[in-house]
């Protein structure tokens, strides 16, 4: 199937996509009349129905915005740990024609082990901007194997929405940048909140799918 036209209905469609690294899948969330794509992938330890980006494919397609859902080849064919990075980077790249396919602006994005890989390809790649979910800035409780290169280095307009409790980088761990930088307060590493926390879970998306969409108002 090829990709979805900037008019298309908003009824859900899936694409498989075969790359070097194996068959991908992309769920297609498609907006009406839309600007851009937002293309986002999983983490190393999860799939697409992770709670932030199953909220951004339900908000954002009001806002003329193309979620792309994106599956990496090991969690399609039922493997339960993620490749090296290298490989993870293959897959996603052969994603990408599909992904420009419907000629719109694509913003790259995912969370975790996805938004590292949005980071590192993006500029090879021609991504408009890209989203960091969930950025695992270091392993957790080791803050000197940092990541951060890959964050300052994608030479393209990026947010990062953290949690922050997240044990792979809290907010203020951070270094400065050109990034942009929005806090779920009391969220973790998927987004969940303690039940005591004066925030609930739908109050967190809530916030990290308004951050997201203003940002990408200003993207296209």
């Amino acid at each position: 199937m090829g990709g979805v036209s900037p008019t298309a209905a908003t009824a859900p469609r899936t694409e498989s996509v075969e790359t070097d690294a194996g068959v991908a899948r992309i769920i297609w969330l498609p907006a009406k009349r839309a600007r851009l794509v937002l293309a986002v992938s999983h983490g190393a330890g999860g799939g697409i129905e992770a709670r932030d980006l199953q909220a951004l494919g339900a908000a954002l397609p009001d806002r003329r915005v193309t979620v792309a859902l994106v599956e990496q080849p090991w969690r399609v064919a039922g493997k339960k740990l993620a490749p090296a990075p290298r490989t993870l980077d293959t897959g996603w790249r052969g994603l990408w024609p599909a992904l420009t396919a419907p000629g719109l602006p694509v913003v790259a994005g995912g969370r975790s082990a996805g938004a590292r890989v949005a980071c590192r390809t993006a500029a090879e790649l021609g991504a408009r901007a890209v989203l960091a979910l969930s950025f695992p800035l270091h392993p957790p409780g080791k803050p000197e194997k940092s990541r951060a290169d890959e964050l300052l280095g994608t030479g393209v307009p990026t947010l990062v929405v953290q949690g922050s409790r997240d044990p792979f980088g809290r907010p203020e761990e951070f270094p400065p940048g050109e990034h942009g930088l929005v806090e779920v307060p009391y969220a973790d590493h998927g987004f969940a909140v303690p039940k005591k926390a004066p925030l609930t879970v739908d109050q967190a998306m809530d916030l990290l799918t308004g951050a997201v969409a203003e940002w990408l108002d200003g993207i296209a």
